[in-house]
């Protein structure tokens, strides 16, 4: 092989790489890294509002992406602490740049499964079917009772919605929860 092939051969393996990692991280968890729409920003962001969150509330983006909905949410709340947790490692990467001089918003690189949310005063999440059941599992262990939860399109069954937004999301569809919104009809 040429040297002058070299750098397009690891440029190659770069990309390779990457998109392999997304696939894995697909894999494990049943969620492909989305990015919302700034509309979908803008109804999260609304939904949160009818929380009456403190002004420098701590809100967590759970499975972070690209990192739309964290700027929204930085933008949106600039007193909070906006701190997202993402898994797949260019998502991260790409997140990471995307969000360089917000000072309100830190991002990890982790399972939010194996997050400390105990001082979360407001979570949001654009996840997919596969992965609900198990983080509302996570939410009834992590929160305190009444801390709203934002789910972009992906509801959590069982739990009953305090409010909806119907128009802009993907799948047409934000749901706000106040933790842990147990349905009537799983209560006994």
């Amino acid at each position: 092989m040429p040297l002058h092939d070299l750098p397009a051969l690891a440029i190659l393996l770069i990309f390779a790489a990457a998109g392999l990692s997304i696939l894995i991280v697909q894999a494990r968890t049943g969620v492909p890294p989305m990015s919302s729409s700034a509309a979908e920003g803008r109804e999260v962001a609304a939904l949160l509002r009818q929380a009456n969150l403190p002004d420098d509330a701590v809100i967590y983006d759970l499975g972070a992406g690209w990192g739309s909905l964290v700027i929204a949410l930085a933008h949106a709340f600039p007193n909070a602490q906006i701190r997202g947790v993402e898994l797949s490692p260019l998502p991260y990467w790409i997140s990471r740049l995307r969000t360089r001089g917000l000072p309100n918003l830190s991002l990890s690189q982790g399972d939010f499964f194996n997050t400390d949310l105990s001082d979360a005063q407001a979570v949001t999440c654009y996840l997919m079917i596969k992965a609900m059941p198990k983080l509302a599992d996570l939410l009834d262990r992590e929160l305190a009772p009444g801390t709203p939860v934002v789910s972009l399109s992906f509801w959590f069954r069982e739990r009953q919605a305090a409010a909806t937004s119907m128009g802009a999301g993907l799948l047409g569809a934000t749901a706000l929860y106040y933790w842990p919104a147990k349905s009537a009809a799983t209560h006994g």
